[in-house]
């Protein structure tokens, strides 16, 4: 199996062991691991993210881990921009790129390109999310049909996010939002990248997720938290959304115990882990969908 021309791409919920599984890939083929993840990406986030070892960051070398700072925010386009340049840079070294992480948008933006779709307006989308909150769910999917008929089987009538999203580019764009996703492109062919999918077992991985909780609390996470806490981050920052930050900010404060900060992070993570696999299941039908046990035998392969 010829993996060194490509662009590997590594995705699964978290704590499947994702950046173990690249490691030791990229050990075997010569590669560079390049950041997907959306919340590895920021400094100060290092416990709660469960962002990659140092003794691992040492063996290969890591890019676009820990750069940027909770107090600002950062686009998926930001991210897009960056990882072009890394995998330029890592071709020409003559290595091979291996993206990991667990932030579905990314690949899809790096697989099938991103929508420029331009910026709408705060006042304008609010007038959009206020006609809704006055017809209603149903009456308002019907009025989106009228305008924009493309979106018949393409939304469920019950999506209230992406039915105000797709009726707001519609009137301020004059145009579908499947117009607009229909002529956005990538920049490298389908043939350029290998997609490995880490298909956990639910029950394994839930398992998974509670030791790693423990763990992230042993290592750290209220004295992570408390740094956090001093640097005043602004609330409509997306750092904020860390899981694990209120459940700590609330242990702090002494309003629950640690024994409930474990719980509420698990059970958060969980969660999200299974929002993850739906995304997986849905967006991501053509990738290799590769076991935890078969991770070993897949590298033994190669």
């Amino acid at each position: 199996m010829d993996l060194k021309s490509k662009i590997i791409l590594i995705y699964g919920p978290t704590a499947s062991g994702k950046s173990y599984f690249a490691v030791q890939l990229a050990k075997k083929i010569n590669g560079e691991i390049i950041n997907a993840d959306s919340m590895q990406i920021y400094e100060e986030l290092k416990v709660l993210s469960a962002r990659p070892f140092k003794k691992d960051c040492q063996k290969i070398k890591h890019h676009l881990y820990g750069f940027q700072s909770v107090k600002k925010n950062f686009s998926t386009g930001e991210w897009l921009k960056l990882v072009h340049k890394k995998i330029l840079e890592i071709k020409k070294r003559k290595k091979t790129p291996i993206l990991v992480g667990g932030t579905g948008l990314y690949f899809k933006a790096l697989t099938e390109g991103l929508v420029s779709i331009p910026n709408i307006p705060i006042n304008f989308r609010e007038k959009i999310r206020s006609l809704h909150k006055n017809f209603g769910t149903k009456k308002f999917f019907k009025e989106l049909l009228k305008i924009d008929p493309l979106v018949k089987n393409q939304i469920n009538p019950s999506d209230t996010q992406r039915s105000i999203r797709a009726y707001e580019i519609k009137v301020f764009t004059k145009k579908s939002m499947y117009t607009w996703f229909k002529n956005t492109k990538s920049n490298y062919e389908k043939n350029d990248f290998y997609k490995i999918y880490i298909d956990f077992p639910r029950k394994d991985l839930m398992k998974k997720i509670e030791t790693r909780t423990n763990e992230m609390i042993r290592n750290g996470a209220v004295k992570e938290v408390k740094k956090f806490i001093k640097l005043k981050v602004s609330k409509v920052k997306t750092a904020n959304k860390a899981i694990g930050i209120n459940e700590v900010r609330a242990y702090i404060a002494k309003k629950i115990e640690i024994n409930e900060v474990i719980e509420k992070i698990t059970i958060k993570t969980r969660q999200y882990a299974k929002r993850q696999s739906t995304w997986g299941r849905g967006h991501m039908i053509d990738w290799n969908k590769i076991n935890p046990n078969g991770l070993k035998k897949f590298i033994k392969k190669i």
